[in-house]
């Protein structure tokens, strides 16, 4: 697939309307992680694994971020975006990912991170940057992505090193589990969508946001910061809470 062009800073639009969507998962996200740690540290008494009032947040939360990822890889791609440029947000995400398994394994043990949402985006990026010129079969091939996994599922999938796929026979031991099915269905969504918009309803996405919205359009910008830095922030507060008690 031939690369476009790449468009000079100073002739890039800006995208604040999808940044601060972008804002609005992470902030949720902080407050589902929240309430996490104080279940965590028995501040409350809650089941994040059955019930369906945090785990149906937990799939919307997901699903707005990695639908935000599949629209914002619509637009690198029309800003031609090089691969030397696509490789370094990609080392920053994997890298993170890392950061992310050896934190939770000092935490939870056994049950440590091994593919969590960031490893999953660290995936997707890739898969997304070599599918982007499918144009319209992303439509089907997103609802076979998210239909696949209720089809097919075979023990072989259960181990921490097949597990990644998603066609497990049952949820794995872990604190987070992002496979790439479904979820993959999700961003080829997000790319179709952008890649839709960006045609035919463009200023959905580069019209004004109001001033008061702001501040979450800079938030989005830096959603990758915000994830790596509020769990640490939560957890040591709490964990000097317990101390203090």
């Amino acid at each position: 697939m031939t690369e476009r062009p790449l468009v000079p800073p100073s002739e890039r639009q800006r995208f604040d309307r999808l940044d601060a969507l972008r804002a609005v998962a992470i902030v949720w996200m902080a407050i589902f992680h929240f309430c996490f740690d104080l279940n965590h540290f028995r501040f409350i008494a809650q089941s994040f694994q059955t019930d369906p009032f945090w785990t149906g947040q937990r799939t919307c939360i997901v699903s707005l971020f990695l639908f935000c990822a599949g629209v914002s890889q619509a637009i690198a791609t029309e800003q031609g975006q090089g691969w030397p440029r696509f490789w370094r947000r990609w080392a920053q995400v994997a890298g993170c990912a890392v950061l992310v398994s050896f934190g939770s394994w000092l935490m939870f043990g056994n049950r440590f991170i091994s593919f969590g949402v960031l490893h999953c985006i660290a995936l997707l990026l890739i898969v997304l940057r070599l599918s982007a010129g499918a144009g319209r079969w992303l439509w089907p091939l997103g609802l076979i992505a998210l239909a696949l996994p209720r089809a097919v599922q075979d023990p072989w999938f259960d181990t921490r090193w097949t597990n990644w796929v998603g066609l497990v026979t049952h949820k794995p031991l872990t604190e987070d589990f992002v496979p790439l099915l479904p979820w993959l269905g999700v961003v080829w969504w997000g790319l179709a969508a952008g890649q839709w918009v960006l045609v035919h309803r463009r200023h959905w996405v580069t019209g004004a946001l109001p001033a008061r919205l702001q501040p979450l359009a800079l938030l989005g910008r830096w959603s990758l910061s915000f994830y790596m830095l509020h769990q640490p922030v939560f957890i040591g507060v709490l964990m000097l809470v317990v101390a203090l008690r």
